[in-house]
């Protein structure tokens, strides 16, 4: 075996000879560039498993810093691990010590071992954290429920940048301030901060097409700089000063408005002191409407732990500008026999591979690599990161405050996962199942008389709804009758279970879950149909065209007489249609599925119809995008006034040439002019 380098300085450890490396690279996002995997051995090869495998490559290892992989026999990969000796870390797994029944099971099932060598132990730690969340390993903590946070956007590139909400892939140009907890929380900040920095909301286009000032500039929530009624000179200044007071600058910014506002007082000009004043007070209010707002505390993060009766809930504080920004409790998936240090420890890793991180992180809990978490952050953010558990004092307070929380989330999901598993137990004894679903798919469409017609799918489990999971499938299929509702439902199956089929093939039914296999898998044990025998006569059709009658129950939902609820009638391949006693549990628990897929496919329809409403003509016109639509819109007015300009007028459109007005013109008309336009 040989090492090589990698792009950003990591190394390749592999035993495979350049012709063999094509087929066996697989490329994985690090956390400084891309680093390339490679496999070191192939079980048919060795022939080995186990501890024995593990021994065989602990011959190999050097006693470097890396990142090592634990696959099975399909090639899935069980656990990531780091290490600041590879040769001594692996070396453990196969020195016959007494292990815990989670790293046994592990060891017995490794069937293959992958291995990157790294500078650093902190570069290990990085892309530790961003394999596990990449490829999800059964035996590592497992952040879940990893939902995107929103933020505050500074645009960037224009001469009067705009702040605005945003959440998603930080790719537009700006400063990005947060993370914050909700979406409300960055509402409430914005309306906050327009009135103490005056700064724009709107959108290009708006900003652009503006005459006069709106109504935000009338009641002094913004300086319109769309008609100048401030230079840009002065609108960057107040855009710096937001800057500032967004970075953790804020008593800097106060004192230098306070200075002006005393400036100007002085200078007798008390109309702009009045407007320093007032600011004044919106930043105040800014730092005050929130109700735990510590001095000592001006930019942290505040984590949490409780772990108890196998559940672990982690709750996230987040201090900005020395305000509160809201809270957001975590469930990982960790082992039982995990101590809440180390599960914290796998947590954050992963927590702040995709964040921007503050300067201080508080823990409930010491963990055992807080100083190389530390340098790992700090190399990454590029300002000295602090890692600390507080033991008295304010911070320690906040802390407390925090673990309170977590321990009351604790208790909220322990009972709503109690209550699940039992409705789940009780869902499958009413419909004779042989053990309770772990994935239920419940389907259903919307459409108005045919037209934006939309097949909705929500998924649940013993988590409850799996919003992740949901899916929705615009009618495509020309040759429906408008309002087939039976033909749209055997669109929307043929597409779920044919995509199924050929991404992950058919499940094995021969065995039931274990307990301890608490992964939501792709396939349903349930699908819900809402409609009655028709529905049922159309999805089974498509079940048995696909030869998966075996492998989901599929069970239809009929609304009963006078559409009551509570008085539903269930159709299950094998039995007459029945109903269920009035407040059966199992017949609420339906319910609330059925109604989920409901709201979910009447959002989805709602959503379409919408876009289609709005939809411009030019939208669908070749080479037109949205510059040279405003361009149009801007000088013509409306679109039907664009289909109907002859090729002199496009041309006089600017940012219109001769050809892209020959395809707007031929896009409104039959024929063409024989007549060359071209000035």
């Amino acid at each position: 075996m040989s090492p090589r380098d990698t792009q950003d300085g990591g190394i390749i450890y592999d035993a495979s000879t350049p012709e063999e490396e094509d087929d066996d690279i697989v490329e994985v996002s690090g956390p400084a560039a891309e680093i390339t995997w490679t496999e070191t051995l192939q079980p048919s090869e060795s022939g080995l498993t186990g501890t024995d495998l593990i021994a065989a490559f602990v011959k190999q290892l050097p006693n470097s810093p890396g990142v090592y992989r634990m696959l099975d026999k399909d090639g899935t990969v069980l656990y990531v691990g780091k290490a600041r000796s590879l040769k001594k870390r692996v070396g453990n797994y196969a020195a016959g010590r007494v292990h815990s029944n989670r790293i046994a099971r592990m060891v017995h099932q490794t069937a293959n071992m992958e291995f990157v060598l790294t500078r650093t132990e902190t570069e290990a730690l990085l892309l530790e954290a961003n394999l596990i969340k990449r490829l999800r390993p059964r035996y590592n903590v497992l952040l879940r429920d990893d939902k995107s946070f929103p933020y505050i956007l500074i645009s960037g590139g224009h001469r009067a940048p705009a702040i605005m909400k945003h959440r998603g892939a930080r790719v537009r140009q700006g400063d990005y301030f947060g993370p914050f907890a909700s979406a409300s929380a960055v509402g409430r900040t914005i309306n906050a901060l327009q009135r103490a920095f005056l700064l724009r909301t709107c959108t290009d286009s708006v900003f652009e097409s503006r005459t006069r000032p709106c109504l935000l500039y009338q009641i002094k929530r913004c300086s319109a700089p769309c008609t100048h009624e401030i230079s840009d000179a002065d609108y960057q200044k107040l855009v710096a000063e937001a800057r500032d007071f967004l970075s953790g600058k804020s008593q800097k910014v106060k004192e230098e408005i306070a200075a002006a506002m005393n400036q100007a007082a002085e200078d007798l000009d008390f109309e702009h002191a009045a407007v320093y004043r007032d600011r004044l007070a919106a930043l105040s209010h800014v730092q005050s409407h929130q109700g735990i707002n510590l001095a000592s505390i001006e930019e942290a993060d505040v984590f949490a732990i409780h772990h108890e009766g196998g559940l672990t809930c982690i709750q996230v504080f987040f201090y900005r500008t020395g305000q509160n920004w809201g809270n957001r409790a975590y469930f990982p998936k960790a082992d039982p026999s995990l101590s809440p240090s180390e599960i914290l420890n796998a947590f954050l890793a992963q927590f702040y591979d995709d964040k921007p991180c503050p300067r201080q992180i508080l823990l409930s809990e010491d963990i055992e690599e807080m100083e190389l978490l530390s340098d790992a952050l700090t190399e990454r953010a590029g300002y000295r990161v602090h890692i600390a558990t507080p033991r008295r004092g304010e911070k320690r307070e906040v802390v407390d405050h925090a673990l309170a929380n977590a321990r009351e989330a604790h208790g909220r999901k322990l009972a709503e996962t109690s209550s699940q598993a039992r409705l789940l137990a009780a869902f499958a004894e009413t419909f004779q199942l042989p053990y309770p679903p772990r994935r239920i798919e419940i389907y259903d469409n919307s459409h108005i008389m045919g037209t934006n017609a939309v097949g909705g799918m929500v998924v649940a489990g013993a988590d409850g709804f799996l919003k992740s999971h949901y899916r929705k499938f615009n009618i495509k299929s020309e040759d429906l009758t408008p309002g087939d509702d039976f033909g749209m439902m055997r669109e929307v199956m043929t597409r779920r279970f044919t995509r199924l089929l050929k991404e992950v093939g058919k499940p094995d039914r021969s065995t039931p879950p274990t307990a301890e296999d608490e992964t939501v898998p792709a396939w349903p044990d349930v699908i819900l149909i809402d409609g009655g025998q028709g529905q049922m006569t159309a999805v089974k059709a498509i079940l048995a065209e696909l030869d998966i009658e075996d492998c989901v129950t599929a069970i239809g939902v009929a609304k009963g007489v006078d559409r009551d609820a509570g008085r539903e009638r269930f159709f299950q391949e094998g039995r007459p249609p029945f109903t269920l006693p009035p407040r059966d549990p199992v017949l609420y628990f339906v319910q609330r599925l059925r109604d989920e897929a409901h709201r979910f496919a009447i959002g989805s329809h709602r959503a379409r119809r919408k876009k289609e409403m709005v939809k411009n003509p030019l939208d669908e016109v070749a080479g037109i995008g949205p510059t040279r639509k405003r361009a149009l819109l801007q000088h013509f007015g409306t679109a039907k006034a664009v289909s109907r300009a002859a090729i002199p007028d496009l041309l006089s459109v600017p940012g219109i040439s001769e050809t892209v007005a020959r395809q707007i013109y031929a896009h409104f008309h039959e024929t063409m002019p024989e007549k060359n336009f071209r000035k």
